[in-house]
């Protein structure tokens, strides 16, 4: 069996939903390239939707690691019109407090996301 090439791209401690990256996650998985790149632009910009939600801010924090995990592949010889999106993972990461102006006010509990991308050629 031939091993196929892959290429990957991580953010740790994102600041995005991860209710919202799921949903992305579950709409890019197993797409060209290309396609995903424009289902996620039109997302950020408002003309596409997903059950008739945009989700601007995880779109664009995707679509950023979209473009990194291409530059990736195209570093290691990869063919670009041959590159299918194999796996996208967003996993729940470190909750923090974001701070208040005032010592004696306790501040809002803030929610990140850990999130892979992996570009297979086929």
């Amino acid at each position: 069996m031939k091993k196929r090439k892959t290429a990957t791209a991580r953010a740790t401690e994102a600041r995005i939903s991860l209710k919202h990256s799921v949903i992305i996650c579950k709409a890019l998985k197993g797409k060209r390239l290309e396609k995903a790149i424009d289902l996620l632009e039109g997302m950020s910009m408002g003309k596409l939707d997903l059950d008739g939600k945009y989700y601007t801010s995880a779109s664009k924090k995707l679509l950023e690691m979209l473009n990194a995990a291409g530059a990736n592949a195209a570093q290691k010889g990869m063919d670009s019109t041959k590159l299918f999106v194999a796996a996208a993972k967003p996993n729940k990461g470190r909750g923090f407090m974001r701070p208040r102006s005032r010592a004696k006010l306790r501040g809002r509990y803030a929610k990140s996301t850990n999130i892979e991308i992996i570009l297979e050629e086929r």
